[in-house]
Order: structure tokens, then sequence, then C-alpha cells
């Protein structure tokens, strides 16, 4: 465990000789390459070193971030292009990827915290420093306030915690609380993370203002922060969990279908991938809460499918952004004229997203279905409203975008570079490839 720490952490001062950006971007290749052979088919946590551990929950989100964090500077080639601080946003990458690591393989409450509230300053500074609209402050502003604001009764809770029990490992909380106040200070932070529907506006700004970098890292890896806490700290307070959950399982399956509702009338292409994420992890969410196996092991399914999936689909979005300088379903139309080799990415991704088999979001949803009908034969309905609506979004933004009139002031032929068809097939492929040894991320309980 330690080795790779200190691996990222020697890559900080790597990050400002000159001509280092293609470097850095292969050494998070190698590090997932090498992080590979970490992997262990057991549950009981292991590779313990001073307060880190690493089970094969965090496994996964761990292997996710290294990968998104490599594709994310895959993507951000303007930034190396056009010479916009590279080596601050180089430095900036590998902090955020320090902190994810931190995060996910913390074994004490407390410094998982930290770690996780640190994760917001990397986030902001992309949002700040490399977004491209005025509104990027505010968005900035939505994004620190949000989180803060919901996570300040945990560290109370948690302060509070270390006072009756005298430890805050993970690892010995069972069955331990059941005081409603405590419940809630300790989840309300990580459902703003996710977000769930009601505290998720800060989302849909965060995502437009970003840069792809920010948006690619928002959609693969923060998100699932929040679900990542769930499933730790829902072990210590499950009697009084069983109790009240409901209540997140409505809100979430009502809310995923409201947004559901709200991407069909987005106009800008990032909006309405962003809000998708939304509906996504609100049936996450449901799933999670309903405390059954099929759910906790298909919300990790859906966490790492989405985080591929969507992450490709912010990286398409920019592609054409780059080309015709917007992102508005007025001008993008007519792809398919204008980037016949990038057809048929949009057409494997958006049809990933709607958990089109192979995908893994297939077997992600399938296993989250099971566990909200198991729970309750009346979410049928809303169900059926999200899985429909999550195909017609998804085929509305398909069609919009590839056919139709080609906008009268683009008048050349684009094809894709290398680079791009590497990183969109970088996204589909292991999110196709997982299916195949899904017990990767169904036998973590």
């Amino acid at each position: 465990m330690l080795k790779y720490l200190f691996f990222i952490l020697f890559l900080m001062p790597v990050t400002f000789m000159q001509k280092i950006y293609w470097l850095v971007q292969l050494m998070f290749f190698m590090l997932v390459f090498v992080f590979m052979f970490e992997i262990s088919y057991s549950s009981v946590v292991n590779y313990i070193s001073f307060w880190f551990g690493m089970d094969l929950l965090s496994y996964g989100l761990i292997l996710l971030s290294i990968w998104i964090i490599g594709l994310m500077l895959l993507a951000s080639e303007s930034v190396y292009k056009n010479n916009y601080n590279k080596n601050f946003f180089l430095m900036n990458m590998v902090f955020l990827m320090l902190m994810l690591y931190c995060s996910f393989s913390s074994l004490n409450l407390f410094m998982f915290y930290l770690f996780f509230e640190s994760s917001l300053i990397p986030t902001f500074f992309l949002i700040l420093g490399w977004g491209y609209q005025p509104e990027r402050l505010q968005a900035g502003i939505y994004l620190l306030f949000y989180t803060l604001f919901a996570s300040l009764p945990m560290m109370i809770s948690i302060f509070y915690m270390n006072n009756q029990i005298g430890s805050m490992s993970f690892i010995i909380m069972n069955y331990l609380f059941s005081n409603w106040l405590f419940y809630l200070s300790m989840i309300f932070a990580f459902l703003v993370k996710m977000p769930m529907f009601l505290v998720h506006l800060w989302l849909p700004k965060a995502h437009v203002e970003a840069p792809v970098a920010g948006s690619m890292i928002l959609a693969g890896v923060l998100l699932k922060l929040g679900g990542y806490g769930l499933l730790r700290v829902m072990t210590m307070m499950s009697m009084i969990s069983l109790s009240l959950n409901y209540l997140w399982v409505i809100i979430s399956l009502l809310g995923g279908f409201l947004v559901s509702l709200i991407c069909l009338r987005q106009v800008d292409m990032k909006s309405l991938i962003a809000y998708s994420s939304v509906s996504h992890m609100g049936i996450v969410l449901g799933g999670l809460m309903t405390m059954t196996v099929w759910g906790w092991n298909g919300s990790l399914v859906m966490m790492i499918a989405h985080g591929l999936c969507s992450s490709g689909l912010f990286c398409l979005a920019n592609i054409s952004y780059e080309r015709l300088g917007s992102r508005s379903l007025f001008l993008n139309k007519g792809l398919m004229n204008f980037m016949p080799s990038m057809c048929l990415w949009w057409f494997l991704l958006i049809s990933s997203n709607m958990a089109a088999p192979p995908s893994l979001n297939l077997l992600g949803e399938i296993s989250l279905l099971n566990s909200i009908l198991g729970w309750s034969i009346y979410s049928m309905i809303f169900l059926m409203l999200l899985s429909f609506f999550s195909a017609v979004y998804s085929l509305y933004l398909y069609s919009y975008s590839q056919h139709g009139m080609i906008y009268s002031g683009v008048y050349s032929c684009s094809s894709g570079y290398l680079r791009e068809f590497m990183l969109l097939f970088l996204h589909w492929f292991p999110l196709n490839l997982l299916i195949l040894k899904s017990e990767i991320c169904v036998l973590w309980l």
C-alpha cells in the first residue's frame, strides 16, 4: 500500500519539470498496470500499512481513480498544447490522485473524512482555473459550500463516536449506533456528494462549467466517494438504517424519474450527461439503501460502470466542442456527416449508458432492480419509468446529435485524432470487458 502512496507522492516534484506532460500520463498507466497485480479475492481487509488497508471494494475504486486520471491527462491535450499552466495542472492532478487514493484506502473514519474533504480543493481549482465561462466561480462556490455544509455535522458525529467507543476504525464497527440524529448527520454528507435528488443542484452547474478533465473526475470518481462512504458507514448503523432507509429509496426513485424528464429538455450536451448521472446515482442510492446483498453488490458494479461510461460521454461532448466551439444540440446536429468515425463511439457509449448488453451497466442495473423489487413490489412502477426514460434520453442525445441537417457554419469533414480514438477505446473496452470478470465487483461483501 505504501509503495503506491510514495509513487504518487514522488510524482509531484516531477510535474514541475519542462516537457514532462506525457511522461506523467504514462506513469499513471504504469501505475494501473502494477496495481492490477495487487488483487486478492477475499473480502477481508489486507495489505495493511500505517493507516491504510484495502479490500475488494476499495481496490475497484482505487483502480478506477488511477485509470480515469490517466485518461484525463489524455483528454486534456489542449491544456498542454496551448500551455494553460500545464505544470500546475499536472500537479493538481497528482494531488487529486493522492487524496483519492488515501480516501479509498483509509481504515480510520476521521482520516477518511479528512481526505474526502481534501479532494474538493483540487476539483475546485480545476473548475476555477481551467473552466470555460465566467459562471465557473459561482459553480465552484456551489460545489464547495454544498459539500462543506453537509459534512460539518458528520465531523461532529465522528468525534461523538470516538468519545463513545474510543475508536474510529472501520473494521470494528458493527451494529453500534441507533440514534436517528447520529444516523442523519453521518449520511447526509454522502447523500449530497452522490448526489441525491433535492441536493443535486451543485452537480449540473459544476459539470457545465468544468473543463473536460473536471467533468471526467467529477462523474468518474468523486460521485463514487459518496457511495463508498455510505457503504462503509451503513454497517455501523444497520439497525436504524433498516427502519429509516425507506425515505431515501422513495426520494431516489422519484428523483431519478423526475431527473430523467429534466434530461429531455436539455439543449447543452454536457448538461444532459450531467443530469443523466444524477438519475443513475439515484438508482444506485435506492439499491444501496435496501441493505440487501444484491443492492450492495449492484451499487458497486453500477458505480464503476457509470464512472467509465459517463466519463467517456463527457470526452465525446468535449471532442465535438473542440471542433464546433459549442455544446448546444442546435448546432451539434448531423455530426454523422461531419465526424463519421466518431459516430460509432457515440453509439457504443450511449448504448452502454442505457444499460444495453454486454456493458457492465447491465449487470449493475439488473442487480439493483432485483434488490429494489425485493424490497417492495410497488417500486416496480418507478423502476419501469426510470428504465424507459433512461433509454429515451440516451436515444434523444444520440439521434439529435448524429442525425438531422448539419449546421450551415460547418463546412468541413473532421475525423478524430488517434489520441481521441485511444481515449474512447480505453473508456469503452474495460466497461464491456469487466462483465466477463464480474466477480471482482460482486464478491466484495
